[in-house]
């Protein structure tokens, strides 16, 4: 189960990254929206996606 939670906590992670890089790279070239979203909205999104690989890979951490 711990495995399990730590490829979980890889991809969401890596999946929080992208969302951050789409937001940024689309607020230099002054789109201010994304897909109906504003960019600010997808970078919160976005940090929050890492934010919980960071407590996911912590779960798998403390657990050993």
């Amino acid at each position: 189960m711990t495995k399990l939670i730590g490829i979980a906590g890889n991809i969401v992670g890596v999946l929080g990254v992208l969302v951050c890089l789409v937001a940024g790279v689309s607020r230099l070239r002054q789109n201010w929206d994304v897909a109906g979203f504003e960019t600010m909205v997808l970078f919160n999104v976005g940090i929050g996606l890492m934010v919980a690989g960071c407590l996911a890979k912590l779960q798998v951490l403390g657990s050993k």
